[in-house]
């Protein structure tokens, strides 16, 4: 609803009521899927305004308008950068929102500007005043104006314009829109190359960490900027900040070679050969190297001060897979009791999803059928020292 009493408002400005039903779902969504509580606050602020603005954009202007990115994408960029996108039938506006009463400035983060899958048409600025219950869209500007004229912080790596740089009156850029459908809007941007899978694996770890204070600042911008534009690895990223299980893309490493993964993940590669595979009476009938695969992954664990190792590889069959738990102490079997498990993503069993010794053993192992994409959770018991819940994605 728009505010029609804008007696301390500027006429010209749009004002948009925050109704107690958006404020109450925007917060409950904000608390359960942020890291920190500087990304809850700025999921919560980018959610009021898009909950806001957006319906009325429908409403008014456009009822084609919808948000730029789904649900999780949005909720992976703001735990790191703040904006909201939103998609018009022709053209892009990203909503830059903001709590503070000093409306001196709009400063927007150099991702929405220099990102070129990320640039906008429109940039908004928009206060949300949740205490008095409105939002306000005080002012936009072009992509044009930002990069041409604004002015860049390499502190903070912000595009700046001032509010008399500013047009107030929201209702200009609906009518410059139609009669002017040819204004150009958008500044040339510099590409951004693709980051190599290896290097974007290690910058995941390191600003993952919640020590990372201000991720999108810790690295040079084309760093950032080539990890952060793509989904997955920005989604794998947000996950390790919010403590969420990480998510070990198995097939990349096969594609491409793990000999690199054991700093970033724990894991090493080790070499399964046609004698190693008879050895553990793995049926494959024509032990060819088509057939028997040349390399596997282990990760050393320890139950009970016990070195032990699991081990994960590809059988001869697409999509066949065969995990192993095995003790690492010459001479040693393991114990009755001890037991190896594998779970769904959302921790649920499947028929044959754990294998527990019931008398001293070399191995215990499952095999299991997967699809391109599946994920599978390992456990072991007892719990091996410093576990970390890890989803292993296939």
């Amino acid at each position: 609803m728009t505010i029609t009493n804008q007696i301390l408002f500027n006429p010209t400005q749009l004002v948009l009521e925050l109704d107690e039903a958006t404020v109450d779902r925007a917060w409950q969504t904000s608390q359960v899927t942020t890291g920190n509580s500087t990304s809850r606050w700025q999921r919560y602020l980018n959610q009021l305004a898009l909950d806001t603005i957006l319906p009325w954009l429908q409403a008014e202007e456009d009822e084609t308008a919808k948000a730029g990115l789904n649900e999780a994408v949005r909720a992976d960029i703001w735990e790191v950068v703040n904006g909201t996108i939103i998609n018009l039938n022709d053209a892009k506006i990203v909503l830059i929102p903001t709590e503070a009463e000093d409306l001196s400035e709009l400063r927007v983060p150099q991702e929405w500007i220099d990102i070129p899958e990320w640039k906008a048409d429109y940039y908004l600025a928009v206060q949300v005043s949740i205490d008095a219950g409105f939002v306000r869209v005080w002012g936009y500007a072009t992509h044009q104006q930002l990069k041409n004229n604004g002015n860049f912080s390499h502190s903070d790596r912000t595009y700046s314009l001032s509010d008399d740089e500013l047009i107030a009156d929201i209702n200009v850029l609906w009518v410059a829109r139609e009669l002017c459908p040819d204004e150009v809007t958008q500044a040339a941007v510099e590409p951004i190359n693709d980051l190599d899978p290896d290097r974007a694996d290690s910058l995941i770890e390191r600003l993952g960490s919640q020590s990372q204070l201000l991720p999108r600042l810790a690295v040079p911008f084309t760093t950032w900027a080539t990890l952060i534009k793509n989904p997955q690895w920005c989604g794998r990223l947000t996950a390790k900040r919010r403590g969420e299980a990480t998510k070990t893309p198995v097939l990349q490493w096969f594609k491409r070679g793990i000999a690199n993964m054991a700093t970033e993940f724990g894991w090493r590669q080790i070499e399964m050969t046609a004698d190693t595979l008879g050895a553990r009476g793995i049926n494959i009938p024509e032990l060819t190297s088509n057939l028997v695969p040349t390399v596997g992954f282990a990760k050393q664990i320890a139950i009970a001060n016990q070195p032990y190792e699991l081990r994960v590889f590809p059988l001869g069959e697409s999509g066949s897979w065969r995990f192993e738990l095995g003790c690492l102490t010459p001479g040693c079997v393991i114990l009755p009791g001890v037991r190896l498990r594998l779970l769904t993503e959302d921790l649920q069993s499947f028929e044959g999803n754990e294998e527990v010794a019931t008398e001293p053993v070399p191995l215990l192992f499952i095999e299991v059928d997967l699809e391109e994409g599946e994920s599978l959770v390992w456990q072991a018991e007892p719990t091996p020292d410093n576990y970390q819940q890890e989803v292993l994605q296939f």
